[in-house]
Parts: structure tokens; sequence; C-alpha cells
């Protein structure tokens, strides 16, 4: 009760109060660490004090370093309503609330200006500017110790990673998490291949790089497409996009290289420096991703626009100064009567940067015309370059015979354990009803479905690849044709398709290098890269009207 100036007893308003309770981490949350006993304190310190609890905000597994945390939101937005439907925000301590001195002054402010105070129980402070000071100083030394903390578990999770193991996370598809050793209470943990899910990954590659043995390479979309079409899920048994296909294609932990503290939380690019490479078994070869990598580079519009590849010069995209790296362009003389390659570092930046020469266009177009028709062009040279790509072909081969056969085992042991349930159901020892039967039987059922998709998956590219086996015959028409059609008048293979020979050309002082891939000549021989079809950047039009109809 309150006395007023004229003496008459009033009742006092009890103040309504708002618990915020909060851990940092999901684990936490999960095993009940601090919240129950920061809950058990507040309600005391409001039974204490006479406030009425109003409601309890509870963040599982959230940190403190920002505001983006769903139930802090929530607080907020009530507490600036007007009227708000509490006057009291209590806290175990500050850092429940903001271990960032500007942002928790921003927001107790913020709240103050709608009569609402922020408390806490650890921390009692009054409004004065004294109290006022210290409550900063201890967000400044909150926000510190937070930093500090982050370092040193960062620092932990790098050496963790320099040794070898995993730091938690949802591994990338194709891989699962094992238990690796015991140290103490603690259980170290890598990744391994997952059987069921690697030969999507493969498939994804394959696509990328040879098509399906209809078309040839496939872009990112026409993937997606080739994916969802043919029912081939993703890990959650969702339907695959573009930017979940992009990320397999250009991750280096396929090739076993997976990269540990790559990006901020604003997914910015960290230094190559904090870093750390973490070596877990490849799925893929390493020439394998570089030629995807080379692959989508060469399909970027930003990096190789479309006169590149459909433009009338033999060379262009593909010709390079030996002498700084540099791209080789067209220039001309006497009025256009002659034409030439020449570095563009040295014609954009004068000759200090690089004194590269310039090399008439007509004579090196003959030139490496001539090289790859005399050397390269050869039944006997091909025979013994593709050797070694044929001997791995063959090697995959039978790893993925074997792949079918544990994923056929998989499956007949899914499909046999069902029976066992059905049989069990049936002679009443088991409960149809029970919610942990169904789930089992629908596990059981996943896994089945699953292994049968990837096993006829698999099944069809071994097929498919062996009905592409390469044969003295297919190698001694392959030359004869390609021979023919490199000195096609007008350009014609030669300027088209000469990706599928050869990929890089450097110019030297009395010297010309030509380098090519293995793998893209073995495509081109086998027909994934038809040499009749011709690579173009085109717009496509719409059929049946434009993009903005006019009329009905």
């Amino acid at each position: 009760m309150t006395t007023s100036s004229n003496g008459v007893s009033q009742p006092q308003v009890m103040q309504r109060a708002a618990l915020y309770l909060r851990v940092s981490t999901a684990r936490q949350a999960e095993h009940d660490v601090s919240i129950p006993d920061q809950k058990r304190q507040g309600e005391a310190y409001c039974a204490a004090r006479g406030y009425q609890l109003v409601e309890t905000f509870v963040e599982p597994g959230a940190s403190a370093t920002n505001d983006r945390r769903p139930e802090f939101q929530r607080l907020i937005e009530a507490g600036t309503s007007k009227p708000a439907p509490f006057d009291i925000v209590v806290v175990h301590s500050f850092s429940r609330f903001f271990r960032d001195h500007f942002e928790l002054e921003f927001y107790v402010r913020k709240l103050a200006k709608n009569g609402v105070k922020l408390v806490s129980i650890t921390q009692e402070m009054g409004d004065d500017p004294m109290h006022v000071m210290m409550r900063q100083i201890m967000a400044l030394f909150d926000e510190y110790q937070s930093k500090e903390n982050a370092k040193h578990v960062m620092r932990a999770l790098k050496e963790n990673a320099r040794q070898g193991f995993w730091n938690g996370s949802l591994p990338p598809i194709g891989y699962r998490v094992v238990a690796a050793e015991q140290r103490g209470a603690k259980t170290k943990k890598k990744l391994e291949i997952d059987p069921l899910h690697a030969d999507t990954v493969r498939l994804i590659y394959r696509l990328a790089l040879e098509g399906d043995g209809t078309t040839g390479q496939m872009g990112v979309k026409n993937i997606v497409s080739y994916l969802n079409k043919r029912r081939i899920f993703t890990r959650d048994g969702g339907r695959w996009g573009i930017g979940q296909v992009h990320r397999i294609l250009t991750r280096r932990t396929y090739m076993g290289e997976h990269e540990f503290n790559k990006r901020t939380k604003t997914k910015e690019l960290k230094p190559v420096s904090e870093i750390v490479t973490v070596p877990v078994p490849p799925i893929i070869d390493t020439e394998t991703f570089d030629a995807v990598q080379a692959r989508l580079k060469a399909r970027n519009p930003k990096v190789m626009p479309a006169r590149v590849i459909s433009g009338p010069t033999m060379l262009t995209g593909l010709i390079h100064c030996a002498k700084c790296g540099g791209a080789m362009t067209i220039r001309t003389g006497k009025g256009g009567r002659y034409r030439y390659y020449a570095c563009s570092m040295r014609a954009r930046q004068g000759p200090t940067t690089c004194t590269g020469m310039a090399v008439p266009m007509e004579k090196l177009d003959d030139l490496v015309a001539d090289h790859l028709e005399q050397q390269l062009l050869q039944p006997e040279r091909l025979e013994t370059i593709l050797a070694s790509v044929l001997d791995r072909r063959q090697e995959q081969s039978e790893r993925r015979r074997e792949h079918i056969a544990e994923l056929n085992k998989r499956a007949a042991e899914s499909e046999l354990r069902l029976k066992r349930l059905y049989d069990a159901i049936e002679a009443g020892v088991a409960d149809i009803d029970d919610p942990a039967l169904k789930d089992r039987i629908d596990g059981l059922k996943a896994i089945r479905d699953q292994a049968k998709v990837d096993s006829d998956r698999a099944q069809a590219m071994l097929d498919n690849s062996g009905s592409k086996a390469v044969t003295p015959q297919m190698v001694r028409a392959f030359a004869s044709t390609a021979r023919q059609r490199i000195r096609f008048e007008g350009g014609g293979y030669r300027r088209d398709h000469l990706r599928a020979l050869a990929q890089r050309v450097e110019v030297a002082e009395g010297e010309v290098r030509i380098m090519g891939s293995k793998s893209r000549l073995l495509q081109a021989l086998t027909g994934k890269n038809s040499v009749n079809s011709v690579p173009t950047q085109g717009l496509k039009w719409r059929r049946g009207g434009d993009s903005n109809p006019r009329y009905p």
C-alpha cells in the first residue's frame, strides 16, 4: 500500500516482468544446461520483489554477439509496442542479453523509450550516471571475453582439422561421419565415403564432362534437369537445384581436400593463411576436378564471351603469351590487310609490362593445324596417348561393378529385414500400431528403394561405358576424319572444335607449345563431343510469342 498526500491509502500497482533466457549452443539446450537454472533464479527474483511474471522468452542455442535471434526479436517487438505487455525485462546477466556493448546500449535505450527497463539478477544496477557507466564497462568486458573465447575455440577447431578430424556440421553429400578414435571422454570423428550417394556425385561430374552418352557435355542447368527427371533425389529426398549442383562441381572436398575455416559468418572469403585443408577420401580424381573447373570457366560468359567460342578466328581464347601468361588478341596492319596475334598485356600497358612478340595469324594457324595433323592425329600416337586413360576407365568399371554388388546386397538385406518384420506382425509378436515399428519399416523401405535406384543408375552407366569401348578401327577412323576436317577451308571444324584437341596454345620466341586434355580427346573420339555440333551461346527465342504478349 502507498499513502497519498491527503493521507488516503492507495493500492500499489504490481509491475509486470518478462524473463529472457539464453544459452549459446544447441548442445547446451539439448542437455538442459543453464536454462532451467536461469528460469529458477528468474522466477525467484520476481517473486521476491513482487513482480508479476507475464511471459518467458527462451532462446535455445543462439549467440549474443548479434540480434539474429527469433525470441530476442519477439521480445524487442513486444517491449517496444504500445502499450507494452510488461514493464521489466529480467535476465540472469547482461551477457545473456547481449555480448556487444554498443548493441546492448542500443536496445536498452530502445526499451527505455517505451518505459521498459532491463534488470540483471546478478548485476543489479541503478539509473544514475555512475551505474550506467558501470553497466557499459561490464558490457565491454563481456564483449572482450566473447571474442577471446571465440579465438580459443577457433584455434582448437583448426588444430582438430589439421589432425584430419571433422569439426561437426552436416558433411557434404557423398560423405558420412564415423567415429575415428576415442580420446578420454571425447570421440574424434572423420569423414568416409557414403556409397549410397557418392555415385550421385560421380554421376554429376561425368555429366559435366561427358554427358549421358546421347548428348555432349552438360551445363549445370541440364544436369539439374537430368537428375530431377530421372527421380535421382538429394540426400534428404528432395529435388536438385542449380546452387546445389554448382557447389558439388566446385567443392575441393570431392578430390580429397576439404577446406575448413574458408569463410566468415558473413560468407566472405578468409585469407589463405587462415584456411586449413583436411585430407578426406576422394570421390573423384584430381584430373577430373580440374577438367570440370576449366569447363565451368569456359562456359562462364563473364570469363569466356560467346565471340571467343563461335568467332571467326581459329585460336581466339586459346592462345597465350608464354612470357607473361596474358591472352593474345587480334591486331591488324596496313588497313586491315594483315592480321596478327599480339600480347594483350603489351598492347594495353606497353612494352615495360611484357616484351611479347606478334605473330602473323595465318602463319600460326597453319603451324598449329600442321602439328595436330602430323603429330597428334596419327593412330599410333593416339593409342599411346590414350592408353593410361583407357586403363583408368577399366579400373573405374571394376570399381563400379563392386559398387553395384554392394548396393544390390544392401537392397537384399533391407528386403530380408522387412520380410522378418512383416512375419513378426503376422505372428502377433510385433504391434503394427507401434510408432517405432512404423519408423523402422519406413527407414528400411527408403534404404531399399534408394539402393535399387542407385544400382540401376550405376548399371546403366556401366552398360553405357561398355558400349563406348575404344577399338583400333575407331582410332583410325577418328584420325582420318579429323585430319580431313582440320583442313576444311574457311575454318569449319578446325575453328569450332579445336578445343577437343587442344585447350591452350602458348607462343614464345622460336617455340609454340600446344597443350590439351586426354579426357577431352577421349570424349571426342567416343563421340560424346560430336564433331558435327557447334558450341554457341546465342539467344534462344521464346516460341509462340514474345515474353510480354500484347494480344490474346
